[in-house]
Formats: C-alpha cells, structure tokens, sequence
C-alpha cells in the first residue's frame, strides 16, 4: 500500500471509531474511543477498573435496554456521542 493510498483510507475509516459517554448513578461521565466492531465487554471492563467496581455488580443499559458483553455498537445502532448508563444491580422485589 503506498502512502497516498493510506490517507485516503483513514479518512474513509474515521466512522469505523466510535465515541462514548459512559454516565454512572453519581453522574460521573467516562468517555471512551472504541471501534464499532468491538464487543462491549471491553469498555465495560475498563469502566469497571477505572471505577473500582466488580463488572458483576453493575449493569450497562443504552436506550434502557440492557447491553450483554457481546454486543457491539454497530449491533445497537449507536451513534458517535451516545450515553451508556451504568446502574448498579439491585436484587429483590416482591
């Protein structure tokens, strides 16, 4: 690939990254640069480390739906700028 080849290819490519805002129950916001074909599970487990919390006593919701590891933002349709609330799991109810 020559080098004229390559600028043209990351202008192309600048949608293939996706920006994301990962807002907690303290409405502290995290954002996050992750590409759209990579599973969630990645910037779930960085917003935990970051957070110092356990990825099992969280939950991520887009649009009030909650994301499985999985996913990924070109599977949920997201946006550059879209939030993800992050809740904390809540057990019980009768």
């Amino acid at each position: 690939m020559s080098d004229s080849e390559k600028p043209i290819e990351k202008q192309e490519g600048g949608s293939e990254h996706i920006n994301l805002k990962v807002v907690g129950n303290d409405h502290n916001e995290v954002f996050f640069k992750i590409k759209r074909s990579t599973q969630l599970k990645k910037l779930m487990d960085a917003y935990c480390e970051r957070q110092g919390k356990s990825t099992t006593s969280v939950r991520f919701l887009y649009d009030g739906i909650r994301i499985q590891p999985t996913n990924t933002p070109n599977e949920l349709d997201m946006e550059d700028g879209d939030s993800i609330d992050v809740m904390v799991e809540q057990i019980g109810g009768c």
